[in-house]
């Protein structure tokens, strides 16, 4: 979840990326650093003058997405509909900050938000083609899923212990019952397609929208090559009604894929109800929101 947060966290800041920029990239030295109005959780992003980014891991679990991102994203931009974040360089540990990191071009364009469109149905559609454009990349050599992509990609059996934590935990607070259900459809809904490219976090954070229309998809840090259910996600998390029925129809995926998706969609609200952030009753209230709506879904799909 992409939120404001204070410079300074992970011990990350514009001073030290200033320091970073002058040592290892000088021709960049003197142009202003401003953190981003929302930052995600796993980088911090600075401006970087008005045209580039500079990009920071928070923590060794994220570092395997800079150089991933830096190899492959100019490998899969000429093939995509819309824009993905342009590398122009790789930086090294430094400045007393251990990890790798990046810089980028600026991209424009605001994260989606319903607000912002008047219909999210044909923005659905946009996004589903994108989908079907991504997993149409020539995946020879591509990164297949594991750790360095949290498991997105591979089989949600992963975190089946973690699920089940959480259903025993929210007990009374969640149709237990039906949760079980969708997650033993998903589990049995086994993968033996050919691998293909998936995001990984296809969430309204990393959409850019300029004039309603999808402009860009940035955040492939959990990107890589296999089962592209988690990338369906959204489904339930942004879209509903018309524009989930028109993003199912044009993403074209079979069932045993959407009960997989079904499954990766519940687990992540399941864990987000059980951290911390459950106790806040607007993101509550959502995660709840998405919890039933996959409930139905399955009931109606599944």
């Amino acid at each position: 979840m992409s939120s404001p947060h204070p410079d300074g966290r992970a011990g990350i800041d514009a001073a030290l990326v200033k320091r970073l920029i002058d040592a290892q990239f000088p021709q960049w030295s003197g142009l202003p650093v401003t953190p981003v109005e929302v930052d995600g959780w796993d980088n911090r992003t600075y401006r970087l003058g008005d045209a580039m980014t500079a990009r920071l891991p928070t923590a060794a679990g994220y570092v395997p997405a800079v150089e991933k991102e830096h190899h492959w994203l100019p490998r899969l931009a000429p093939t995509l509909p819309v824009a993905v974040p342009p590398v122009l360089a790789l930086g090294a540990p430094g400045e007393g900050y251990p990890y790798p990191w990046s810089v980028r071009r600026w991209l424009r364009g605001e994260t989606a938000a319903r607000a912002r469109m008047d219909d999210l149905s044909p923005f659905a559609v946009q996004v589903a083609g994108f989908l079907v454009a991504l997993q149409r990349c020539d995946a020879t050599g591509g990164p297949s899923a594991g750790e360095h992509s949290w498991y997105r990609g591979a089989s949600p059996a992963h975190y089946d212990e973690e699920t089940r934590r959480c259903l025993a935990a929210l007990e009374g607070h969640v149709d237990t019952d039906r949760a079980r259900a969708v997650w033993d459809a998903a589990l049995a809904a086994e993968w033996h397609g050919t691998p293909v490219w998936f995001h990984g976090d296809i969430a309204s954070g990393n959409l850019l929208v300029d004039g309603g229309e999808l402009s860009a998809v940035i955040d492939f840090g959990t990107s890589g090559v296999g089962d592209p259910a988690c990338d369906l996600v959204i489904a339930w998390g942004f879209f509903d009604g018309d524009s989930r029925e028109a993003f199912r129809r044009a993403v074209g995926q079979d069932e045993g894929t959407w009960a997989r998706a079904r499954g990766w969609a519940l687990w992540k609200a399941l864990l987000n109800l059980t951290e911390p952030a459950g106790t806040d009753p607007e993101r509550t209230a959502g995660e709840l929101r998405v919890v039933e709506a996959v409930l139905a879904d399955h009931a109606q799909h599944g």
